[in-house]
């Protein structure tokens, strides 16, 4: 029997596969942020081929929080009619939707957005000087995220995650390579977690007790003086009890040469998950169907997410079952196509 095509279950979300699919910036709103066909048919395809469960790409929490002027936003209460629309669609498909809420911080290149960071430190020399955020400008964002939880929950999702890799704000404060800090939200790895830990709790206020939290971790900065696997862990560790599964991926702080080679992300999944005794989604180059069936068979994480082979094969989980000779039941409309 298919370990991969086995049922997992994380607070109320009840899957019927280990598949999921990762968030991926698709730069395809307007400057409105607001959800257009093209999400919906995108979303909607993956949702038909058989993944499970869908976490939908970066969504900013303020309009200075997005990365492009063409990003999805969730910044203020007109956002929710369309995207309980977009959630019941995806719904109707059989296929569970997460959000992932996000600010990028120093990393926002939107045009004439005042771009905040805990320090005044550059992202690279093509990005403006940041403005270090005071006491004030903390408690706005922390405002914000729990602000967007509130209309993610009013839209009818059914998972949560919070984006805190990829060198985007909250990273910025958890990597001492960008918080210089010398406040509460600095200098230690206590200190630089704060943030983080004070977003998750106000969430989890706000949303339903059984609405599970995924937090996405950039593991390593793969930079001296950076993030590791150990400091990570005692990140994670600090903020355990506020979350219900950690999406493990790596870098984007700097820009470092990466090896990158088919799961070249797992260890650190598998690390998370049995030094902490946390569920654990991996990802990173993970493309043939019997990659990710060992990795969920030997417990190395509890969901594989699939990111760019999904933008080539987004009926993969299809071709997936076949190769693995698990079970799966195809759409009505597509029986005629079965392996």
């Amino acid at each position: 029997m298919s370990k991969l095509f086995t049922p997992f279950r994380l607070k109320n979300l009840e899957l019927k596969n280990r598949i999921a699919m990762s968030p991926m910036c698709m730069y395809s709103a307007g400057d409105d942020g607001q959800i257009t066909d093209w999400h919906q048919i995108h979303y909607a395809t993956r949702a038909i081929g058989g993944i499970d469960l869908i976490l939908q790409e970066a969504t900013a929490v303020e309009k200075r929080g997005r990365i492009t002027a063409n990003d999805l936003g969730i910044w203020d209460d007109t956002f929710v009619a369309d995207m309980k629309k977009f959630v019941k669609l995806i719904h109707s498909l059989n296929c569970k939707i997460a959000i992932q809420l996000a600010h990028a911080g120093r990393k926002c290149e939107v045009k004439n957005e005042k771009i905040i960071a805990p320090s005044a430190i550059k992202w690279n020399e093509n990005y403006p000087i940041p403005t270090e955020m005071n006491k004030k400008d903390i408690r706005d964002v922390i405002i914000s995220f729990t602000q967007a939880a509130t209309r993610a929950v009013l839209a009818g999702y059914d998972a949560i995650e919070i984006h805190a890799a990829h060198g985007y704000l909250i990273h910025e404060f958890l990597s001492p390579l960008s918080n210089h800090r010398n406040d509460e939200y600095g200098g230690n790895t206590i200190n630089r977690t704060r943030l983080l830990q004070e977003i998750l709790t106000e969430i989890k206020k706000i949303i339903p007790t059984d609405m599970p939290i995924f937090i996405r971790v950039s593991a390593t900065d793969y930079v001296k003086g950076g993030l590791n696997i150990d400091e990570t862990m005692t990140i994670i560790d600090i903020i355990k009890d506020l979350v219900d599964i950690v999406d493990c991926s790596t870098g984007g702080l700097l820009s470092p040469r990466i090896d990158l080679y088919p799961g070249y992300q797992i260890k650190f999944a598998e690390k998370i998950k049995n030094s902490l005794n946390i569920p654990t989604a991996a990802i990173g180059l993970i493309t043939r169907p019997e990659m990710a069936e060992e990795i969920v068979g030997n417990e190395r994480a509890d969901l594989v997410l699939l990111g760019r082979v999904l933008l080539r094969q987004p009926y993969w989980p299809m071709y997936a079952a076949h190769i693995l000779k698990a079970d799966f039941i195809y759409p009505t409309q597509y029986i005629r196509g079965k392996y």
